[in-house]
């Protein structure tokens, strides 16, 4: 097998080499965003439902057929991890504080708009084209720790605040969790509950 067409000519120029891998690099990212967020919906339906929601109501919240949604509870089976007895901000596992410092990213891009150095990382995890990697959250650590040394004045305190409890844990040693739900379903459910004790960011 060779770089050359059927009839011996090398292949169009049209499109470099270089220019093909990041075309398809991108492509990939796109797909596998897809399924790894329908595994993530999958496992929270799971949740729910062993949380004692009807499938009735999930598949109204979610937009899915409950058809669907019996598909998924069917999936995980009897043996799925029930939800977590209680939803405190303060849990000290890795994907949880990541949830918290993607929640509090999120709340300072939409209040700083493009100002905020964290606005493009911020937009890439949510669409699925950067994932969580040790490296990749070190890197938002610092874009969030920019913005806050920054827009001091223009944040209110209580990010500041919640940055501090985040990179504490985050320092610390690993420490492994019992709690319900893949580290998936932890950050999201850390990124939600940031979010909302976060509030509107327009009040001091």
């Amino acid at each position: 097998m060779t770089d050359k067409d059927d009839d011996g000519r090398p292949p169009s120029p049209f499109l470099g080499e270089d220019q093909a891998v990041r075309m398809f690099a991108a492509m990939n990212e796109v797909i596998r965003a897809g399924e790894e967020m329908r595994q993530l919906r999958s496992e929270m339906v799971a949740l729910f439902a062993g949380a004692g929601w009807t499938q009735e109501r999930i598949a109204r919240l979610t937009g899915m057929s409950q058809p669907a949604v019996s598909k998924q509870v069917a999936k995980h089976g009897p043996g799925s991890p029930p939800p977590p007895a209680e939803l405190a901000l303060d849990q000290y596992d890795a994907p949880w504080l990541e949830g918290r410092l993607w929640g509090l990213a999120e709340a300072i891009s939409e209040a700083l708009g493009h100002e905020a150095r964290c606005t493009r990382f911020v937009d890439a995890l949510g669409r699925g084209r950067k994932r969580f990697t040790p490296e990749n959250v070190d890197a938002l650590r610092r874009l969030v720790e920019e913005d806050l040394r920054l827009h001091r004045q223009e944040l209110p305190t209580r990010c500041r605040a919640a940055y501090d409890t985040i990179s504490r844990g985050l320092d610390l040693p690993a420490r492994a969790t019992a709690a319900a739900g893949s580290a998936s379903v932890r950050r999201t459910l850390a990124h939600r509950i940031q979010r909302d004790r976060l509030g509107a960011m327009t009040e001091a």
